[in-house]
C-alpha cells in the first residue's frame, strides 16, 4: 500500500514542497514581526531622545503608548502559541 500510495501522490509533490517553503517563510516572517527586542531598543531610544531634549514630552507619551501596544500585541502572539 505504501508504494501504491506514493505512486499515486507522486505529481502532489511540487505543491507539498510549495507549500513546505512557503510555511517555512511565514514562520519566519512571524518570528521576525513578533520579536520584542527591537521594540525595547526603540523605547530605550526614544528615552534618550526624550532627555536630549529631541522630542517633548506629549510627543515621547504619544510614540510610547504606541510601542507598549505593540508589545501588548506581541505578548497576546507568542501566549497563543503552543
Amino acid at each position: 500500500m505504501g508504494l501504491l500510495t506514493y505512486i499515486l501522490t507522486l505529481p502532489l509533490a511540487p505543491v507539498r514542497a510549495v507549500t513546505w517553503v512557503a510555511q517555512r517563510v511565514v514562520d519566519q516572517a512571524e518570528e521576525e514581526y513578533y520579536d520584542p527586542a527591537p521594540i525595547w531598543r526603540r523605547l530605550a531610544d526614544l528615552e534618550q531622545q526624550l532627555l536630549r531634549g529631541e522630542i517633548d514630552q506629549e510627543t515621547f507619551d504619544r510614540r510610547e503608548d504606541e510601542l507598549i501596544d505593540r508589545l501588548e500585541e506581541i505578548s497576546k502572539f507568542r501566549q497563543r502559541l503552543p
